[in-house]
């Protein structure tokens, strides 16, 4: 029998790609999960990681167990949810547009699948939006942006968003009233950019406005005006501007995962998987 302790310290090193973060998503020491990493190989009789330094990756041995060790601990969950939950239940999650559009699909799918028997219902909207309907018990579980400096979240991640014009149709940085693309009122980056124009002194105005990402996106290549985009969101064809282009950093933003106070397994479970994902993401970024 596989121990699913140490399987599941198994998959976060690998995914971790080391032993110290690996230990903060399993809530061990890293001393114990270095341990069990022990126990596991001795269980297998194999080497299942290689170990150079801080950098670790698993053996060939390591590859093959880590696609069952998944299965494993995905079939473990799914038990446990069934029998807590025997009628399924949903999960009503919120999520900023930006990051329906970056890789979070995948992620949401695969827990669809190891856990057929749960309804997941998801909304991609403004974040001002998400915080209401969570606050009103119309949603589960949101991750959202806010000001830095908010509290009372599972999880906050501090969030690089830039000020962008087009690379190819460049707009004119030095016009009298700044042509701003972005969000329908009450969108925080919306709200920074024009705190940012005014505090300078600068006239602006709303050459293009959308509820859609895509759409945002398109306008900034397009060359219609310069907008404030997470650094996820910005493309190939838009470029970043910087104080030296006499556009400061607006205000520090965070994205916050937040659950209802009633919060199901299920939806603490898909909490886990995004506060993963989440910090995937800012590692890279760093």
């Amino acid at each position: 029998m596989l121990d699913l302790e140490l399987l599941r310290s198994f998959v976060a090193v690998v995914e971790a790609g080391g032993f110290t973060r690996a230990s903060e998503r399993v809530h061990r020491t890293q001393s114990t999960v270095s341990q069990q990493i022990k126990r596991l190989e001795e269980d297998v009789g194999q080497v299942l990681l290689h170990r150079d330094g801080k950098d670790v990756r698993p053996t060939e041995a390591g590859e093959r167990l880590l696609s069952y060790a998944r299965r494993l601990l995905a079939l473990a969950e799914e038990a446990r949810d069934v029998l807590r939950e025997p009628d399924g239940g949903a999960v009503r999650l919120g999520i900023p547009e930006d990051f329906a559009a970056y890789r979070l699909a995948k992620l949401l799918g695969a827990f669809s699948r190891s856990h057929p028997n749960l309804r997941l219902d998801v909304r991609a909207d403004q974040s001002k939006n998400l915080a209401r309907d969570l606050e009103r018990g119309e949603l589960d579980l949101a991750l959202y942006k806010r000001e830095a400096g908010g509290r009372d979240a599972i999880a906050v991640w501090p969030e690089e968003v830039h000020w962008v014009t087009s690379k190819t149709h460049p707009v004119d940085v030095d016009v009298p009233s700044v042509p701003l693309i972005g969000f329908p009122l009450g969108c925080l980056y919306r709200a920074g950019a024009i705190h940012a124009l005014e505090s300078a002194g600068r006239a602006w105005h709303m050459s293009y406005m959308s509820s859609s990402l895509a759409g945002i996106q398109a306008a900034v290549a397009a060359g219609m005006g310069l907008s404030i985009l997470s650094e996820m969101s910005i493309q190939a064809d838009h470029r970043v501007l910087t104080a030296k282009d006499g556009f400061a950093p607006i205000n520090k933003t965070e994205v916050a995962l937040m659950a209802a106070p009633n919060a199901s397994s299920a939806t603490l479970r898909l909490a886990d998987r995004l506060a993963e994902f989440c910090e995937d993401v800012q590692a890279k970024a760093a």
